[in-house]
């Protein structure tokens, strides 16, 4: 499934629920499906800046496909960082940088989410594209 196609599948899980508590539900549960984090890397360097929450986005490369490690210390955030690498993992740079990371906004988290939060997902979604810039020429 490419970029745009889990945007899509997003919204319409999005779509399903009318309550806002409902939506947070489905947040708290994504961020439950989570991979296991490695401990070694909780580290300031890997923390996004602008975030209220303490989040780590770590860039696993493999030559081809830039995938991340992702974490966090607030349940609703680290919903939102397992969504974005869900959505942006497992594609070359190049995909994630033609991307069109405003297709986001489709899944009208800003009826949900704090000013905070939403500047927060801006964050994780500047790292994601740097990570990919980083890696597009390697």
């Amino acid at each position: 499934m490419n970029i745009e196609e889990k945007i899509k599948l997003y919204k319409e899980n999005l779509d399903c629920f009318e309550e806002t508590m409902d939506k947070y539900k489905y947040l708290l549960d994504q961020g439950k499906k989570a991979e296991l984090f490695p401990e070694e890397y909780r580290q300031d360097n890997f923390k996004i800046q602008g975030c209220q929450a303490q989040v780590w986005l770590i860039p696993k490369y493999d030559n081809i496909k830039l995938n991340f490690y992702s974490d966090s210390d607030a349940f609703i955030t680290k919903g939102m960082i397992t969504i974005l690498v869900d959505i942006y993992g497992n594609n070359t740079p190049s995909e994630i940088l033609k991307s069109d990371f405003n297709l986001l906004n489709t899944l009208s988290l800003d009826t949900i989410l704090t000013s905070v939060r939403r500047n927060g997902v801006y964050s994780m979604l500047k790292k994601i594209n740097e990570y990919a810039k980083h890696f597009k020429n390697k």
